[in-house]
C-alpha cells in the first residue's frame, strides 16, 4: 500500500543527467513532430505513448531511423490481442540494424563485442570483424540450403560465435533458437525437437567454476535425436577436432564476404524462446524481426539510455531471454560485453571485477546475485573502480528493499538502480528503467513507454495502491506472433487471455503506486491466499532471507480438501547454521512483524537446497503439486530443473500428508 504523500526517493537524477538523457531529446522531438506533450516529463510522455499507440510507435521507428526495405502501409492495422498486426506491408532485417555501426568508417575498428571468460581478461571483436564474419557465415548458411523460415539452433555458451550465428541466421531470414551448454540432452531436445532445426551450432564443452566440462557425448546425442539436421557446426572451445560429419567454424567464417540481408515481412519470425517448462513441454514462443527490433530500440535506446559511447554488460546465458536482449545492445551501436563463466568465480565479487575491467556503463545482474554479495559482505565501491557504471539493473526476481539500500551504500550514492520486470513472453520489460525519474526503495521506476500496464482485481477493475493481476491492455510489438506447433492459437490464448479476454494477463501480482511506480510481489499462480489476504511469495523471501542463517527459502500455500490451508516454509541454511527453536521463532517473528500475522508459516522445514528452473527461478508451482500428491513424473518436467534430486523429498512429503 502507498501513503498519500510520495515517499522520499533513494536517488534522483540531477538536472544535467535529465537534460542529457536520450528520452528527453526524444520527447522534445516527438512533441515537435508528432504532438507529444512537451511538458510534464515522463508521466505525460507515457500517457501519450499508450493513448496514441500508433503515433508513438511511428515516432520510435523514425527516431531510430528504422530502415524499411519496403515501406509500411499502416502502423497498427489490427490492435486486437492476440493477433495485433504491426507495420503491415513493411519489410526489413534485424541483422542489418544490429550491424549498422560497422558502416561508419570511424567506428569500424572499435569493439562491437568484448568477450570475457573466467580469466577476466576482455578480448574485443571489432564492428568490421563482426560484420565480416556474419557476411561469411550467412553466405555459407545459404550454400547449405538454409532459407527464410528454416530454424537454426545453437548449443552454445555466451561467446562471440553465438552472436555471429544469431545475426547470420537473421540475415538469411531463418529463425534462431538457442540453449546453454549446461542444459542436459533431454532439456535441449524438449526445446529443439519442437522446432526441427536444420543446422546446429555447438561447442565441444565449456569452462565454468575453474573446470572444463566436456559436452561431446551430449552433442552426439543431440545429433542422433534431431533428424531434421542438415549440418552441424563445431566450435572447438576446448580445442578438440570436429567430430566426423561436422563442419569447422573457422572454415565457415573465413571469407571476406559482404553480408546480404534478406528483406522479410515485419512479422517474420526472428527467434524462438522457451518458457521454463516446469510442468510440461516448454512453450516455444515465436517473436518477430520487426517487433523485436522496434521494442528493443525503445527499451535499450530510451529506457536504458544506451548509445555508441556505452558498454553494456548483463550476466546471462544463451538459454535465457536476457541474452537475446543483451545482443540487441548492438542496435544502439553499443559495445556488448559477453561473459562466459560462473557468476561467482573465483569469488563472489567476480561480476564487479568484470564491470571494472570492461568499463561497463550499464551492468545488469540478478537480484539473487546482489543479495548474495550483501550476505558475503562484498564491498564493490571500495574494492573496484566502478566509476564508469552509471546504472546497475536487476531482473529475474524482484530486488528486495535491502538490495536497493546495499547497492546505494556499497556501490555508489549517485547510482541509478533499475529493477526491471518483464518476461520471456515479450523478450522485454513491462516496467523498469527510466533515466529521468527518481528511484524509490523496493519499486520499479515506472511502466515502460507504449505499455499500458495496469493492476486489475478479479472483475477486471483497475487498482491503484492495491495488489492486483499484472495486465497489459494494449498490444506490444514484441508480443509473440505465435507459439510453435499451435496452429489454432489455443495454447497462446490460454496462456495469456483466458482470465481477461482481450487483455494480456501475465501471471504476476503487482501494485501500481499513486506516484506511478510499480511493485512486483511474485507470481500470482503461486500466491499465498490465507483467510482472504493475498501475498506474493517474493515478500516472504525478502523478509526471511534478511536473517543471516537463511541462505534461501521456498514458501508454498496449499488449499486443503477440508477447507484448511497449509503453508510450509522450506529453508536452505547458511553454512554452520542450525534450525533450532530460536531460529524458528525468529523466522516467525520476522514474518509476523514485517508482513502479516496471517502469513506466519505452519511449519519451517530444513532442505539441503532450493530447486530452481534452468534460468535460476525458484520452482513453486511444481513443488505445490508434489505436496498435493501429484506424482513427480506428472508434476514437473525433469529437464527443466537445475537439480531433480531435490524433488523426491517434496513428493514423499506430499504422499505422507495424503496418507496422514
Amino acid at each position: 500500500m502507498t501513503s498519500a504523500s510520495t515517499p522520499q526517493p533513494l536517488w534522483s537524477p540531477g538536472p544535467d543527467r535529465i537534460a542529457a538523457a536520450r528520452i528527453t531529446a526524444f520527447q522534445a522531438w516527438a512533441a515537435e513532430r508528432f504532438g507529444a506533450p512537451a511538458a510534464g516529463g515522463y508521466p505525460a510522455l507515457h500517457r501519450w505513448s499508450v493513448d496514441e499507440l500508433d503515433t508513438f510507435w511511428q515516432a520510435v521507428a523514425e527516431w531510430f531511423d528504422v530502415r524499411f526495405t519496403t515501406p509500411y502501409e499502416s502502423v497498427l492495422a489490427d490492435r486486437a490481442m492476440p493477433g495485433a498486426r504491426w507495420f503491415t506491408g513493411a519489410t526489413l532485417n534485424y541483422a542489418e540494424h544490429a550491424l549498422r555501426a560497422a558502416e561508419d568508417p570511424a567506428r569500424a575498428d572499435e569493439a562491437a563485442l568484448l568477450h570475457v571468460d573466467e580469466t577476466h581478461e576482455a578480448v574485443p571483436v571489432t564492428w568490421a570483424e563482426l560484420r565480416r564474419q556474419v557476411g561469411a557465415l550467412s553466405a555459407e548458411l545459404r550454400a547449405l540450403g538454409v532459407r527464410p523460415g528454416d530454424r537454426v539452433s545453437g548449443y552454445l555458451p555466451n561467446i562471440p560465435e553465438a552472436v555471429t550465428a544469431l545475426l547470420a541466421t537473421a540475415a538469411v531470414g531463418a529463425v534462431w533458437t538457442s540453449c546453454a551448454p549446461d542444459f542436459g540432452a533431454r532439456s535441449v531436445l524438449d526445446r529443439f525437437q519442437q522446432v526441427e532445426p536444420v543446422v546446429l551450432f555447438t561447442v565441444d564443452g565449456y569452462r565454468y567454476g575453474g573446470k572444463e566440462h566436456d559436452r561431446r557425448d551430449t552433442v552426439a546425442e543431440l545429433r542422433a535425436e534431431l533428424p531434421s539436421l542438415r549440418a552441424v557446426v563445431h566450435i572447438p572451445l576446448l580445442g578438440t577436432d570436429a567430430p566426423e560429419g561436422a563442419l569447422a567454424w573457422s572454415e565457415l567464417t573465413a571469407a571476406a564476404t559482404e553480408p546480404v540481408f534478406e528483406a522479410v515481412p515485419f512479422d517474420h519470425p526472428l527467434w524462438v524462446l522457451y518458457s521454463s517448462g516446469t510442468t510440461g513441454l516448454p512453450k516455444a514462443i515465436v517473436q518477430s524481426q520487426g517487433g523485436i527490433l522496434l521494442e528493443h530500440l525503445k527499451q535499450l535506446g530510451l529506457h536504458c539510455d544506451l548509445g555508441p559511447e556505452d558498454r553494456f554488460f548483463w550476466y546471462t546465458s544463451t538459454g535465457w531471454m536476457m541474452w537475446n536482449f543483451l545482443v540487441s545492445g548492438l542496435l544502439t551501436g553499443t559495445t556488448v560485453v559477453l561473459y562466459d563463466g560462473s557468476p561467482g568465480y573465483p569469488d563472489t565479487g567476480a561480476q564487479w571485477r568484470i564491470a571494472e575491467r570492461t568499463k561497463a556503463t550499464l551492468y545488469g545482474t540478478s537480484a539473487a546475485y546482489v543479495m548474495a554479495c550483501r550476505k558475503a559482505e562484498v564491498h564493490p565501491g571500495r574494492d573496484f573502480d566502478l566509476s564508469s557504471v552509471k546504472c546497475v539493473a536487476t531482473t529475474g526476481s524482484p530486488l528486495p528493499p535491502d538490495g536497493f539500500r546495499w547497492l546505494h551504500d556499497e556501490v555508489a550514492e549517485d547510482l541509478w538502480i533499475a529493477s526491471v520486470s518483464g518476461g520471456t513472453d515479450v523478450c522485454s520489460c513491462f516496467a523498469g528503467a527510466v533515466p529521468t525519474l527518481p528511484v524509490h526503495i523496493g519499486e520499479l521506476q515506472a511502466a515502460c513507454l507504449g505499455t499500458d500496464l495496469q493492476a486489475w482485481d478479479p472483475s477486471g477493475k483497475p487498482l491503484v495502491g492495491e495488489v492486483g493481476e499484472l495486465v497489459v491492455t494494449s498490444p506490444m510489438p514484441s508480443m509473440p506472433i505465435q507459439f510453435w506447433n499451435d496452429p489454432d492459437g489455443s495454447r497462446y490464448r490460454d496462456s495469456y487471455f483466458e482470465m481477461f479476454p482481450g487483455a494480456w494477463r501475465h501471471g504476476d501480482w503487482i501494485t501500481i503506486t499513486d506516484h506511478g511506480s510499480v511493485v512486483i510481489h511474485g507470481r500470482s499462480d503461486s500466491t499465498l491466499n490465507r483467510q482472504g489476504v493475498r501475498m506474493g511469495s517474493a515478500d516472504i523471501y525478502e523478509a526471511v532471507e534478511r536473517l543471516p542463517e537463511i541462505k534461501e527459502s521456498l514458501v508454498i500455500g496449499l488449499e486443503e480438501p477440508n477447507g484448511g490451508y497449509w503453508m510450509p516454509l522450506f529453508v536452505h541454511l547458511a553454512p554452520g547454521a542450525t534450525l533450532d527453536d530460536d531460529l524458528r521463532a525468529r523466522v516467525k517473528t520476522t514474518i509476523r512483524e514485517q508482513l502479516s500475522p496471517r502469513h506466519v508459516p505452519d511449519e519451517i522445514i530444513e532442505v539441503p537446497a532450493v530447486p530452481h528452473t534452468l534460468t535460476g527461478k525458484r520452482i513453486e508451482v511444481p513443488v505445490k503439486r508434489l505436496l498435493q500428491g501429484t506424482p513427480l513424473a506428472k508434476a514437473v518436467n525433469a529437464g527443466s530443473v537445475d537439480n531433480i534430486d531435490l524433488l523426491p523429498f517434496y513428493e514423499e512429503l506430499g504422499r505422507t500428508r495424503a496418507q496422514g
